[in-house]
């Protein structure tokens, strides 16, 4: 299976490309700080805060479930798909080039 750079995926996927790909829809914003229900546990409480999201660092983390990590690491949860799997969903989904590694 060839290597895929993921450093490369996340500088060409953002945090808000996947909450796009999500459909989520945040219960508070405060400049590129997001708030609401998660997506990975999938909370029922529509004013939920539990999950937070910096669209400026690419982060996110729920306070209830622990889930946390960057934007691959998102889709990887929500999705239950490993890594590799998730990049190449992600960019095929958002049209952007598969970053393939060369071989050494």
């Amino acid at each position: 299976m060839p290597g895929i750079d993921y450093r490369e995926v996340r500088e060409r996927i953002s945090m808000s490309d996947v909450l796009g790909q999500l459909s989520y829809e945040p219960t508070a914003v405060h400049g590129s700080q997001l708030r609401g229900p998660c997506p990975v546990h999938e909370s029922s409480a529509p004013a939920s805060r539990s999950f937070s999201v910096n669209l400026t660092t690419n982060a996110f983390r729920c306070f209830s479930c622990g889930a946390a990590g960057n934007q691959l690491d998102l889709w990887s949860a929500v999705h239950k798909l490993p890594l590799h799997s998730t990049a190449i969903d992600l960019c095929e989904r958002l049209n952007v080039d598969i970053p393939w590694m060369e071989n050494r």
